[in-house]
């Protein structure tokens, strides 16, 4: 498999808490023993990072590309959620997204869906049943029950809900939780349901009340979802319980920094080196279970070597043995993969995405946070042109839509503060959680072109401001690229740049947009079905 070779320096082990100077002996892709002995490397050698939460279509990378991207920063695994994908193609694209992480030397630990569609509120393209999701446990890389994000069926026992947890239960598979806002009972109630992890806590008090009933807490910092500052504290009391994960991660951020990024920011706040890395590293591996090594005898030889503790620059990184990233650069080769869709909408007119003023007084406004899933409801004055309520740029209260991509049907249409652009129109097929098209925009034109853009793409993201336009098609699922994933986060860095361009002050506004049909995180939310409060469960008017 590999040839025999050693890697010298200062071990970190994670088990024993101490770091001494040794060699690593690897052969056929294990650690066939560590020698204490003094050596003249000054770099510490310590295992892999596992980020414990990911849906790794949110990189808009096929997880082939998304592991070249991923392992020069020391990241060798993931606990990745197919939910995505699942939206799309239902069980074949969870089966797409395992069999093309396996053309790669990286280790990726996939779930079985829970929730798809997520919500009966939207249009998704396809059902994964309980009946699906024991066939996927029978899969010896399907390592758990991914995130049940119906935390309302939870609570309140729903049958379907309950089955889906009894399998996880049947064949020993770990449930992933979701529960954004749950506290005290709600989350006492919620975690008896043997629910294990939550990545949704907002603070660091809501996240006290889930550990306290015996919840792991994953501190995510992701593209869009940021909470590390807000929950850092709790790895000082609780290290144990602790992991780190990233949710969501857009090409351009995974070519800066990955996990690597959140162990270099704990320890520059004081954190204890072994509890940062047994979030980074050690309690993803034994919570669910993955066939990862801890630089241990007789481990793989999953490991990485970094420069010093505060720059945390890694140097190279060996998964089962393979030298995959070596001084910032990625081994790993790019490979050809397939590309499989569900696309079936035709071209939208301008004319589709006008809304009748009638006699409103007052419009409902979706408004969007930076760096947060949550929405806030707000109410604005409507303004008004020959009959129908249009953008007002002013008020950065911009139009919004979502475009059902599975079939032929008329777009919902609302409005949205805070995106902030002043021209022109933004849009994408990544919209989670059932991938319909989403667009904000100041003029109808401009929508139904960007719109437009993506349905010939059959998938995409897409910036029009006039005559410049630029789109980067995701032809895999609507949601993915099978091209270079350097070159497809330069296209992304440019469309993003377009968009800031355009006036948006977000710090990444395609995926804040992606997160505006997400009907299960609340409070106010558009899917292809119209206006959603996502604390009531229900459908409102955009217009009183």
């Amino acid at each position: 498999m590999h040839s025999s070779y050693t890697v010298s320096g200062r071990i970190i082990d994670l088990h024993q808490q101490e770091i001494y100077e040794g060699t690593v002996h690897v052969s056929n892709g294990r650690i066939s023993k560590i020698v204490r002995e003094a050596t003249a490397s000054s770099s510490y050698i310590l295992p892999g990072f596992v980020d414990a939460h990911v849906h790794v279509e949110s990189s808009m990378l096929v997880p082939s590309e998304f592991a070249r991207l991923a392992v020069p920063h020391g990241t060798v695994a993931t606990v990745s959620d197919p939910h995505e994908i699942g939206n799309v193609l239902g069980i074949k694209g969870v089966e797409y997204m395992v069999e093309n992480g396996k053309k790669v030397p990286f280790k990726f630990y996939f779930g079985a869906p829970s929730c798809v569609p997520a919500t009966p509120f939207e249009t998704a393209g396809a059902e994964i049943t309980a009946a699906d999701i024991e066939t996927l446990f029978q899969r010896d890389e399907i390592k758990y029950l991914a995130e049940m994000m119906n935390w309302t069926g939870v609570l309140h026992r729903d049958p379907v809900v309950m089955e889906k947890i009894e399998l996880a239960k049947k064949y020993g598979k770990a449930v992933d939780g979701h529960a954004p806002g749950l506290r005290g009972e709600q989350a006492a109630l919620y975690a008896s349901a043997v629910i294990t992890t939550d990545h949704e806590c907002f603070t660091a008090e809501e996240a006290l009340d889930k550990l306290a009933v015996g919840m792991k807490i994953l501190i995510r910092e992701g593209s869009a979802a940021k909470n590390f500052e807000a929950l850092i504290p709790l790895l000082a009391t609780h290290p144990e319980s602790i992991m780190f994960c990233s949710d969501d991660k857009h090409p351009d951020n995974l070519v800066e920094g990955h996990l690597n990024l959140l162990v270099k920011r704990a320890l520059a706040k004081g954190h204890n080196l072994f509890h940062v890395l047994r979030a980074a590293c050690l309690n993803p591996v034994e919570h669910y279970k993955l066939e990862v090594g801890l630089l241990r005898e007789h481990d793989p030889a999953d490991f990485i070597v970094v420069n010093d503790l505060e720059d945390f620059a890694v140097e190279a990184t060996f998964i089962n043995g393979e030298k995959v990233a070596e001084n910032g650069k990625s081994n790993i080769a790019f490979t050809p993969s397939e590309e499989i869709n569900n696309f079936n909408t035709e071209p939208k007119t301008p004319e589709q995405f006008r809304l009748p003023a009638d006699s409103a007084s007052k419009i409902r406004v979706i408004e969007a946070f930076d760096g947060q899933l949550i929405t806030h409801q707000v109410w604005a004055e409507p303004k008004t042109e020959n009959g129908y309520i249009e953008s007002d740029v002013a008020q950065d209260v911009l139009k919004i839509t979502v475009v059902n991509r599975y079939e032929n049907a008329e777009p919902a249409v609302a409005f949205i503060k805070n995106v902030g652009i002043q021209r022109g129109a933004i849009a994408s097929s990544v919209g989670h959680d059932s991938h319909n098209i989403i667009a904000v925009g100041v003029d109808d034109k401009s929508i139904a072109r960007a719109v437009n853009l993506i349905i010939s793409a059959k998938g995409g993201v897409a910036a029009v401001d006039g005559d410049n336009e630029q789109l980067l098609p995701l032809p895999v699922a609507g949601i993915m690229s099978a091209a270079d994933g350097y070159e497809v986060a330069n296209a992304y860095s440019a469309i993003d740049r377009m968009s800031k361009e355009m006036g948006s002050k977000l710090a990444s506004p395609f995926m804040t947009l992606s997160f505006m049909a997400l009907l299960v995180i609340p409070s106010l939310k558009l899917s292809d079905k119209g206006l959603f409060n996502g604390d009531d469960f229900k459908f409102v008017p955009v217009a009183e």
